[in-house]
């Protein structure tokens, strides 16, 4: 496996891991049972990265092809679950912040990177890493019965993808390396997500 290969995969199963955790926390948040718990993290964890394959033609999806990526999310919540019981620890939504921002930079990073692999116009390789990170997020707070946030707390989250997606076309463009285009876009997106959250920027919406 050549270098960039084995860079794209470890930032797929970091990104697959966070968006996990970040459904294992909001699933525990509303006291769902182990069935429940497992479900919200598998769909938020493969939801975005299986509409990435379906909207570039990849086939078997990336979760079927490494079905490790399985074990390891039931893993994560079949012991997560009688640890979080025995220390009896309440999650609070401030806890889902870090991981759904990672999950967001990581996840677009790697949409982004294999649009642009496979000769896909600029903007459709950004939109690609857009779609790659929001979307599990987007199931996430579906199966929870939510809005997904991404439509509602008008804190910036799809801007900071695209955002993220420029950094990485751009460095591409110029030829830079491609861990370092990666870094960058992770960086960018989680950072900006990050920020906006602590500084409570908002995306204009309806007044009152």
């Amino acid at each position: 496996m050549r270098e960039p290969e084995v860079i794209l995969t470890l930032i797929e199963v970091a990104a697959t891991l966070a968006f996990a955790l970040s459904g294992f926390i909001e699933a525990a948040r509303r006291r769902m049972d182990i069935v429940g718990i497992t479900a919200v993290a598998c769909t938020a964890a493969f939801g975005g990265g299986t509409l990435r394959d379906v909207l570039l033609d990849q086939r078997p999806f990336f979760w079927v092809e490494h079905s490790g990526y399985l074990w390891l999310i039931l893993g994560l919540c079949m012991v997560g679950l009688p640890l979080l019981r025995a220390s009896h620890i309440d999650f609070t939504e401030r806890a889902m912040r870090v991981p759904d921002a990672l999950g967001l930079g990581l996840f677009g990073a790697a949409g982004t990177s294999q649009a642009l692999a496979l000769g896909q116009p600029l903007i459709v390789a950004a939109l690609t890493g857009v779609i790659t990170g929001v979307f599990g997020g987007v199931l996430r707070d579906v199966l929870c019965n939510e809005v997904p946030a991404i439509f509602t707390d008008h804190r910036p989250y799809a801007v900071c993808a695209f955002t993220g997606a420029w950094v990485f076309i751009g460095l591409d463009h110029v030829q830079a390396p491609e861990g370092l285009a990666l870094t960058a876009c992770i960086v960018t997106t989680a950072g900006l997500r990050l920020l906006a959250l602590a500084r409570d920027w908002r995306v204009p919406g309806w007044r009152g």
